[in-house]
């Protein structure tokens, strides 16, 4: 965890002090280098060689890297006689295989990482971003103007002015937790999309995709899939342990930490440190029970964090700042409590358990929209008709409707598991809805369900929380689910074999052999909180007052449905609603906090 900055024009702010907004990513060094009119910076967390030759940027001949990320395999590539490396570190070696190979090395790389090698002798810079969007990557490109930054606030620092609302990243985020690349809530600043390469030559930007994720099928027998997902999971775990500093492990309880947490402790044969959050009063959410029990056989060192209302409302502002613009993902609070006891420990980079239940099939929702799906199948067009004629107007806050209405009108029947406002819903918030283009769907619709999850929940959702409020703290995790030797095995299996009869059925007979069963069939709670009883003890109708302020300044959505969302909220149903409008507006009053001025003074008039 780094975090980079680049500039190529001489900016009005100093330099120097938009670099310090990302000195929490890398707080154990913090360095500069100007080439011309080119101004570069990193922000460095030392874990692989933590000499000060490793620090950053790093120049050798006519190039430049400032890196952000750890490369796994990079011991494996320097036996390549040819890459002859001064330092011991794996940023050397990305500038060695981009001599040898110019942009083509990318697929090389087994990773998680966005760099920026700057070649002084064609004036170029060359951006990358890992394959499943791990490391962030924020650029703005205008007039022959490149900025690109690790976190947003720096480049409005740089660009010494805050861009517009961007009304498509907000129809995004209200549907998905979070905008889709490229689009961030700022007009003009934009993300690399992931598995994807940028060059700035000539004040021009071209983008270029590197990996595309692979569903040809080529495993049919259900051995020959457990063993090959057993043998890259392990190798996986083994190639995240490369490290000059101790590893830590998050341990949830559940299936994907404690096999992960497990193989971990075995494969290092030591006591292992392990991290878990719990809630106070609400022991429906908890799950401390169930990784006391990992932790008591693996025979870790363990921290229980008991997490509590008041930590959740004193920690509001903080996860707003680290998050820098709206996400829906109320779990960011308690992972920003479970980080600050990690950073204390001394911890700097942990296991995690990220993209298992995209790759397995763990969430319920596959089983469910599959039979949506079979379902689909057997109507025949009069059917379809009859659905149609029946449901076509039918006004519910029930989403079950919509799918219903997707089937007979043949849209996008799955369209993540972090869907929040479908577009029934969104007709009913907005004035004028932001429309933005949607994927297409797969004709395998287990493929389609994972595939869609990968890119959408996990790549611009859960990955992007973890990186904003991990970095905040200075902690980095590795994530051994989303190696991409195993990422192509598992989408290689035949759907229905991957599918099984229970969620997660081919890594559960997996885990059998290493976790107690206990754990392996218990139900899944997900991460999950008392977020909405809390606020609702805590502001009450203020959340209510605050989403008002706000829309009385952008005036985008229609404050009837507001009211009708906040009262379904007080009741604990549809609560992600509410919060994700509530995040929003403080987020908008905070930014545009002038607007909203004069938006009142106009009102008041």
């Amino acid at each position: 965890m780094c975090g980079i900055l680049g500039i190529n024009f001489t900016p009005e702010s100093n330099f120097s002090e938009a670099l310090k907004l990302l000195q929490n990513r890398g707080p154990d060094n913090i360095s500069t280098k100007q080439i011309g009119y080119n101004y570069f910076g990193h922000a460095r967390l030392s874990i692989i060689d933590l000499d000060s030759e490793a620090n950053q940027p790093m120049c050798f001949d006519d190039l430049l890297i400032v890196f952000n990320g750890e490369i796994y395999n990079y011991k494996e590539l320097t036996q390549d006689e040819s890459l002859v490396c001064k330092t011991t570190s794996d940023t050397e070696v990305i500038v060695r295989l981009y001599q040898k190979y110019d942009t083509e090395f990318l697929k090389l790389l087994n990773g998680a990482f966005s760099f920026c090698i700057y070649d002084k002798s064609k004036n170029r810079y060359f951006c990358a971003r890992d394959r499943y969007g791990k490391k962030p990557f924020y650029y703005y490109s205008s007039n022959g103007r490149f900025i690109f930054s690790s976190t947003i606030k720096p480049i409005i620092q740089l660009l010494g002015f805050t861009p517009k609302l961007n009304k498509i990243a907000l129809s995004q985020y209200l549907q998905y937790f979070t905008p889709l690349t490229p689009n961030t809530f700022y007009d003009g600043i934009l993300k690399l999309p992931k598995a994807s390469y940028c060059v700035f030559e000539n004040e021009k930007l071209r983008i270029k995709k590197y990996y595309r994720l692979k569903t040809y099928k080529r495993i049919y027998e259900e051995k020959i899939a457990l063993d090959m997902c057993e043998k890259d999971l392990i190798k996986s775990v083994e190639l995240r342990m490369n490290s000059d500093v101790e590893i830590g492990s998050l341990l949830s309880g559940g299936i994907d930490s404690s096999l992960v947490s497990t193989m971990y402790a075995n494969l290092s044969g030591k006591k292992i440190k392990t991290f878990s959050v719990g809630y106070e009063g609400y022991e429906k959410y908890c799950e401390l029970p169930y990784a006391k029990k990992i932790a008591i056989d693996i025979g870790s060192e363990h921290y229980e964090i008991r997490f509590k209302k008041q930590d959740f409302i004193d920690n509001l502002d903080e996860v707003l700042d680290a998050i820098e613009e709206p996400h829906g993902d109320h779990a960011a609070n308690p992972l920003l409590h479970l980080m600050k006891t990690i950073k204390s420990v001394g911890i700097k980079t942990v296991f995690s358990g990220e993209g298992s239940d995209e790759l397995f099939l763990g969430y319920n929702n596959y089983q469910k929209f599959y039979d949506y799906y079979e379902f689909k199948k057997t109507l025949s067009n009069e059917q379809k008709k009859f659905l149609k004629l029946n449901l076509g107007t039918a006004s519910s806050n029930t989403k079950e409707i919509e799918y219903l209405q997707r089937i007979f009108n043949d849209d996008n029947l799955y369209n993540s598991f972090g869907e929040i406002f479908t577009k029934l819903q969104k007709a009913k918030l907005f004035k004028k809805i932001p429309l933005f283009d949607e994927p297409v769907e797969k004709s395998d619709c287990i493929d389609w369900m994972s595939s869609i999850d990968m890119d959408i929940w996990l790549g611009e959702s859960l990955l992007s929380k973890v990186d904003k409020i991990c970095g905040a703290n200075g902690v980095e995790t590795r994530n051994p689910f989303l190696d991409f030797n195993l990422v192509d095995t598992v989408f290689s299996i035949e759907s229905k074999l991957k599918l099984g009869n229970t969620n997660k059925y081919l890594l559960k007979k997996i885990a059998s052999k290493y976790i107690p069963q206990e754990i392996i069939n218990r139900r899944k709670k997900g991460f999950n909180s008392p977020y909405n009883e809390w606020l609702m003890e805590e502001f009450g109708d203020d959340l209510l007052i605050e989403i008002l302020k706000a829309n009385q300044s952008h005036n985008l959505f229609n404050e009837l449905y507001i009211k009708e969302l906040f009262l379904y909220a007080k009741e604990n149903k549809l609560k992600q609603h509410t919060y994700a409008l509530w995040l929003f507006s403080a987020w908008y009053n905070k930014t545009y906090a002038s607007t909203i001025a004069r938006s009142d003074t106009q009102i008041q008039q």
